[in-house]
């Protein structure tokens, strides 16, 4: 319960500490999992003093047990060992510190931290932390690499070393923290999130030697996945042995086997890519020689074709085409012309020889009345008529004498 206090009616410390004990016994016993980082057993003493952290955060805890309590486990537990503890909160008022009182302690063995890492396996990629579409592509030649590792360890000399011995132009941003222990954990996610908050580093390596399952476990702690599987930089594990398979290697971007390992696959080797490049200007000039020789080749066969080495053969075939077809055109013409003429000219015969004027001139005359109508039958016209004569060189005018059809000639 809440307890009214202002400045004017403050409690006592003794009080406030006597409030805390109360609320802390009423918590009951609870089971605690931790790793031991000290550990102290008097000779004689009755009592055993332990602190209980927990890996994944800086956080620890006093414990305190009977001997008869940890003499169960005194030949499996030690310093650095996982254990599971079933104890009872304790306040102790005059120091006000919080501490815990052991009435059990179990070791955690492997094969339990085994089945805990295969769960907690399941459970990330669950949630898709080991996608093969979240991984992403490490770059060609990184300018600036980061590397997270042991102070002085082996597994930092192999990166250096072999790396800039592939490339000796490369550089690094090393981070030298604990790398097994309860504060691993927190200083390499640290380390991670630092080299990747820096936008020129390029590709960040975790390095780490070979080690017992105990000691690599700092590397399948879910705090250092997920902050790895977070990071924008690409992430290179090199944790262990090649048979060593932390959880760190399912969420990078890739995985290597050894320290050494990650160095040859993060640097390109500066003598094979030489090499290669060498190989590709040798192609390059063998497809070019052979381009070039295609086309001279392709160029001489141009030119002997014949329209090549006398072109004025084709014009001066053409003209002799073009002359025997207008000759040809000229003939037909004339022809067509000729035959034109002699129809034009049976045809003229025809019309003269049909033509009024030819009987006319032949002494054959034309009588017309005043409307212009031919006379064709004495009876068309009557005595004293006046007519028109025509002939073949002009017409003159007549008159009929005497009776028409009587057989009198007129004037």
């Amino acid at each position: 319960m809440a307890v009214s206090t202002s400045p004017e009616t403050p409690i006592p410390v003794g009080e406030v500490s006597r409030l805390i004990g109360g609320w802390i016994d009423r918590l009951g016993a609870v089971w605690v999992e931790g790793q031991i980082t000290q550990l102290s057993r008097r000779p004689g003493a009755g009592v055993v003093f332990l602190t209980l952290r927990d890996p994944s955060y800086d956080i620890s805890v006093s414990v305190t047990c009977y001997r008869q309590v940890f003499d169960k486990v005194a030949d499996v537990v030690s310093e650095g060992a996982r254990v599971v503890v079933h104890a009872k909160p304790e306040w102790y008022a005059p120091r006000g510190q919080l501490s815990l009182r052991a009435a059990e302690i179990k070791p955690v063995g492997v094969g339990e931290l085994l089945a805990r890492l295969e769960q907690l396996k399941k459970s990330l990629a669950a949630e898709g932390l080991f996608a093969a579409d979240r991984k992403k592509p490490l770059p060609f030649l990184p300018q600036l690499i980061g590397l997270v590792c042991g102070r002085a360890s082996a597994a930092e000399r192999d990166v250096l070393e072999n790396a800039r011995h592939r490339w000796p132009a490369v550089r690094f941003a090393v981070r030298n923290v604990p790398v097994q222990g309860v504060h691993a954990v927190p200083q390499v996610v640290a380390a991670v999130q630092e080299l990747d908050a820096l936008p020129e580093v390029d590709v960040i390596i975790v390095a780490r030697g070979g080690g017992s399952v105990e000691d690599l476990l700092p590397f399948s702690d879910e705090q250092l996945v997920r902050a790895v599987g977070a990071a924008v930089t690409p992430v290179v594990s090199a944790i262990g042995h090649e048979p060593d398979t932390p959880l760190l290697d399912l969420v990078a971007d890739l995985r290597a086997s050894t320290p050494t390992d990650a160095a040859k696959k993060v640097v390109p080797d500066v003598g094979e890519e030489l090499a290669r490049v060498q190989q590709l200007r040798e192609r390059a000039l063998r497809a070019i020689d052979g381009f070039l020789q295609r086309e001279e080749r392709g160029l001489a066969g141009a030119l002997q074709r014949p329209c090549i080495q006398r072109p004025q053969r084709m014009v001066e075939e053409r003209e002799e085409q073009i002359t025997a077809l207008l000759e040809r055109g000229r003939r037909t013409l004339g022809h067509l012309l000729d035959r034109a003429d002699s129809e034009l000219s049976h045809t003229l015969a025809r019309v003269v020889a049909l033509s009024p004027k030819a009987t006319l001139e032949r002494g054959y005359a034309v009588l017309q009345k005043a409307d212009g109508t031919a006379v064709r039958t004495p009876d068309e016209v009557g005595a004293d008529d006046a007519l028109r004569a025509r002939v073949a060189e002009g017409e003159f005018r007549v008159r009929v004498d005497g009776v028409p059809g009587a057989g009198t000639p007129a004037d």
